[in-house]
C-alpha cells in the first residue's frame, strides 16, 4: 500500500532529533565506498534505529519479542516457498532468534552474513537441481501429490528431500501447462479436421522447455541482486516490526517511490525489462521523448548506452537497475542507445531526455447518459503530488479540473472512484474533500505526546454541490479512507463498495538519510519512511484496522479473504479521540431511502447473488492446497473445478447497457495519440462491464429525486478548540 505522506514543518521535536543525530554522525569516519561495505551497513543500522526510535509514533521495545519478529519475517522473506534452506540451516539460524535485538543495538552483522552466504550457496545448488529435474521427461502416471501450503510445510531434511520438493513443484507447473496444451490441441482438431495433433511426447517436452526458460529468467533476476539488495531485505525485516508501513528505501527504491507518488520522472520514457542477459524495451510511455521520436518500439534490445558524445558502454549482462541509471538523466541531456531492432538490424538512436509523465498515475474522467441525464465518473488511482515542484501536477488540482470539466459538460451527478487507491499525499485529500463542502475540518491528526491537529478546507467555494457517490473497495486505503470518511461524516455523499476499506489510519514521513551524515564516502544511503502520526475522522473515530464501512455494501469476490490491515500481526491498534466541530450537509434527507433502494436492488440482483456465492467458493478453495501429480486424477479434479466455475462465468461476461465516452479535451488529445485512444477505449469497455459502477449510477439516479443545494445546517456536535493547519 502507498502511504499517506505528510511533510511536517513544525515538528520541532523531530527536527531536534535529526539535528542531534547529524552532529553525532558528522564525526563518523568512513573509509570505503566499495559495494559490500560493512561500515556502511553498520551506519545504516545506527541511523535507522535512532530515527525510528525518536521519530516513530509508538516505537516498539527492542527486546527478545522484537528479535523473534525480525527472525520470522526475515527467514520468510528469504525463502517463502521453503525451497532453498534445509532444516539444518534453520537449526543453525534459530540460535540467533533471541539475539537479533542485541545484534541490532551492537551493529553486529554476523547473523546477516551467515544467512546471506548460506542463501547464495543454496540458490546455486538449486540452479543445478531444477536444470537436472527438467533434463528428462516426467512420469505423470505415478500416483503422488504436492502440497502448496508452504507456510505449514516443513523444511527439507537433506538435499535429497530438497531435490524431490523441487521436482514435485516443477512437475505440478508443467502438468498444469501440459493439460492446457492438450486441450488446445483438441480444440484445434475440432476446428480443423486436417490438423495433425501434436504427440504427448512433443507437448511434454514443450512444457519442460517453457518451464526451464521461466526458471532461467527468474534466476537471472536473482543473480542480479547483490549483497546490498539482500541487506535491504534484512533491514526491512527490522523496520517492519515497528509497524507495517515503516520501511527502508535503498537509493533505487527511493527513486521509484518518488516516481510513484509524483507520477513523473526525468528520462526517455521507456519501460524496460530483463530478458536473460539483455535489456528489452517493453513499453514506450505516451508523450515521452522515446515515444515522440518514433525510433524505438517494444521488443527492441538495448546493447550499449552512451552519454552525449561519450564512449558507448556495453550493457549486455548488466543489472537492470544499472542500465536504468545510465539511461535516465536530467532534462535536456542526450543519451545514445545502440539498439538491436526486432528485425535483427543494429541502430544507434539519439534521444534528448525530458520530463516524462506517467499517465496511468493521474485522475481521469468519463461521461455516461442514463435515463435522460448525464453523469460523470472520475477515477483516481492515487493521491499523487510533486513535493519538489509546488506548481507541478497533484491530485487536488487535477480532480478540481475534472469536476469543472464535468460541470461544463452538464452532468447531474458525480461518481468518484477510489477503488484500489492505496493513498498518497495528505494535503491533496484536504483539497479534494474541500471541493464538495463549503468549508470546515477534513481530518484530525495526532502525534505521540502532542495535541491533535485539525486540517481544514478553508475555501468557502463549493466546486460541486450536486449528488455525489464515493466508490471504495477493500484495497482503498489511507488517503482514500480519509476522503470517504469525511464525505460520510458530513453526510455530503454516499459511500458505496466493499463492507469496509483497508484500514490504514497512520501517517508516514520520509527522511533522506544522506542529509544526516556529512562528507559520507559510502554512496547513497537511501531513505527511511516511518510512521509519525495517526489520523482520525472528524467524528473522532479512527480508520485504523476498521477502515470506512460503506453506506451501501456490494458483494465482491474477495470479501472473505484476509487482506486488510486488521489481518497483519504488528499493525497499530484502533483508538478514538474527541470529535471536532463540523456542520452536516443539509440536503441528505433522502439518503435513507436511496440507501434502502440500493440495498433492495442488490439483494434482488441475480448477478450480485452470484458474486456473493463466488466469494464464498473462492474462500473455500483457498483452503485446498493438495494437488495430484497423476495426470488422470489431476484432469478429473480440474474438470470438477471448471464445471463449478462455469456457474460464475457470467460474472466476467457481464455487460451493462451504458456507453461511456471521453470529454472534448480528451477526444482532441486522442486524435493525436493512438496509445491514449486505445487506453481510454479499454477503460470505457471495462466501465461498461462494471456492475459496481452501474449501481453507483443507479444511486445517483435515486438522488435526483431531491435537488441538491449548497446550504449547510448547523448540527450540535461537541466543540473543541480548533487548531489551524
Amino acid at each position: 500500500m502507498n502511504t499517506i505522506l505528510h511533510f511536517m514543518k513544525r515538528n520541532y521535536k523531530l527536527l531536534i532529533v535529526v539535528a542531534c543525530i547529524s552532529m553525532a554522525l558528522f564525526a563518523f569516519n568512513i573509509k570505503s565506498s566499495k559495494s559490500n561495505d560493512p561500515e556502511k551497513d553498520k551506519l545504516l543500522l545506527e541511523l535507522l534505529t535512532f530515527v525510528i526510535e525518536k521519530g516513530h509514533y509508538s516505537p516498539a521495545t527492542i527486546d527478545d519479542n522484537f528479535s523473534k519478529g525480525i527472525y520470522k519475517d526475515y527467514i520468510v522473506a528469504l525463502d517463502p516457498s521453503k525451497r532453498f534452506f534445509l532444516q539444518s540451516d534453520i537449526d543453525e539460524f534459530s540460535k540467533f532468534e533471541l539475539q537479533l535485538d542485541d545484534q541490532l543495538l551492537n551493529k553486529d552483522l554476523s547473523f546477516f552474513n551467515l544467512t546471506y552466504d548460506r542463501l547464495i550457496k543454496r540458490m546455486n545448488e538449486s540452479t543445478k537441481i531444477y536444470k537436472s529435474v527438467l533434463s528428462k521427461p516426467f512420469n505423470y502416471e505415478t500416483d503422488e501429490s504436492f502440497n502448496v501450503d508452504y507456510e505449514k510445510a516443513p523444511y527439507s531434511k537433506n538435499l535429497t528431500e530438497l531435490n524431490d520438493k523441487w521436482r514435485k513443484q516443477i512437475k505440478l507447473s508443467t502438468l498444469s501447462s501440459l493439460v492446457d496444451k492438450q486441450r488446445l490441441e483438441e480444440d484445434k482438431k475440432k476446428n480443423d479436421a486436417k490438423y495433425v495433433v501434436k504427440s504427448f511426447e512433443a507437448l511434454e517436452k514443450e512444457t519442460r522447455e517453457s518451464s526451464l526458460k521461466s526458471l532461467d529468467e527468474y534466476f537471472s533476476f536473482i543473480k542480479d541482486l547483490d549483497r546490498n539488495d539482500w541487506f535491504s531485505v534484512y533491514i526491512n525485516a527490522i523496520t517492519g516490526r515497528f509497524d507495517p508501513h515503516t520501511n527502508y528505501f535503498a537509493a533505487e527504491e527511493k527513486e521509484r517511490f518518488d516516481v510513484s507518488i509524483s507520477g513523473k520522472l526525468e528520462g526517455i520514457g521507456a519501460r524496460l525489462q530483463k530478458k536473460n542477459d539483455l535489456t528489452e524495451i517493453s513499453e514506450l510511455i505516451s508523450g515521452g521523448p522515446a515515444w515522440r521520436g518514433k525510433q524505438l518500439e517494444s521488443g527492441d534490445l538495448i546493447m550499449k548506452v552512451a552519454q552525449g558524445d561519450g564512449e558507448a558502454v556495453d550493457v549486455v549482462g548488466m543489472r537492470l537497475d544499472d542500465v536504468v541509471k545510465k539511461i535516465k538523466g536530467p532534462k535536456g541531456s542526450e543519451v545514445r542507445l545502440t539498439i538491436k531492432k526486432v528485425d535483427g538490424t543494429i541502430k544507434i538512436v539519439s534521444i534528448i531526455r525530458d520530463i516524462v509523465e506517467i499517465e496511468e498515475t493521474y485522475a481521469k474522467s468519463s461521461v455516461v447518459e442514463k435515463n435522460g441525464l448525464k453523469y460523470g465518473v472520475i477515477y483516481l488511482p492515487k493521491f499523487y503530488i510533486d513535493f519538489e515542484n509546488p506548481d507541478g501536477r497533484d491530485a487536488g488540482k487535477d480532480i478540481a479540473l475534472e469536476v469543472d470539466r464535468l460541470k461544463n459538460a452538464g452532468v447531474s451527478g458525480i461518481v468518484l472512484d477510489v477503488r484500489d487507491d492505496g493513498g498518497g499525499s495528505l494535503s491533496t485529500v484536504v483539497d479534494i474533500a474541500g471541493l464538495f463542502i463549503e468549508q470546515g475540518p477534513i481530518v484530525q491528526i495526532k502525534s505521540a505526546g502532542r495535541k491533535k491537529e485539525v486540517l481544514y478546507d478553508k475555501d468557502p467555494k463549493i466546486e460541486w454541490d450536486g449528488p455525489l457517490v464515493i466508490m471504495v473497495n477493500s484495497f482503498s486505503a489511507s488517503a482514500s479512507e480519509i476522503l470517504a470518511a469525511a464525505i460520510q461524516d458530513y453526510k455530503r455523499g454516499i459511500v458505496i463498495g466493499s463492507k469496509q476499506t483497508y484500514g490504514k489510519g497512520t501517517v508516514q514521513n520520509v527522511y533522506d538519510l544522506n542529509t544526516l551524515v556529512r562528507n559520507s564516502a559510502v554512496g547513497d544511503l537511501g531513505a527511511i519512511k516511518t510512521t509519525t502520526q495517526k489520523f482520525y475522522r472528524i467524528n473522532g473515530g479512527s480508520t485504523q484496522l476498521e477502515g470506512v464501512h460503506s453506506d451501501i455494501v456490494m458483494p465482491d469476490r474477495y470479501s472473505y479473504l484476509k487482506m486488510g490491515e486488521r489481518d497483519i500481526d504488528n499493525a497499530m491498534p484502533w483508538d478514538k479521540i474527541d470529535q471536532t466541530s463540523y456542520q452536516l450537509w443539509s440536503d441528505n434527507s433522502n439518503f435513507g431511502q436511496v440507501i434502502m433502494n440500493s440495498k433492495n436492488r442488490i439483494t434482488q440482483s441475480p448477478q450480485f447473488q452470484l458474486i456473493e456465492d463466488n466469494a464464498k467458493w473462492i474462500d473455500g478453495r483457498s483452503e485446498e492446497n493438495i494437488y495430484s501429480l497423476n495426470i488422470t486424477k489431476f484432469k478429473i479434479a480440474q474438470a470438477q473445478i471448471e464445471e463449478k466455475a462455469k456457474k460464475y462465468k457470467s460474472i466476467v461476461d457481464y455487460k451493462n447497457d451504458l456507453r461511456f465516452s471521453s470529454l472534448p479535451h480528451e477526444i482532441e488529445a486522442m486524435n493525436q495519440d493512438s496509445s491514449l485512444k486505445e487506453k481510454r477505449a479499454r477503460w470505457h469497455e471495462a466501465l461498461s462491464k462494471d456492475i459496481y459502477v452501474e449501481e453507483a449510477l443507479n444511486v445517483l439516479d435515486d438522488l435526483q429525486s431531491k435537488a441538491f443545494t449548497n446550504k449547510v445546517l448547523p448540527v450540535k456536535v461537541k466543540k473543541d478548540k480548533l487548531v489551524k493547519s
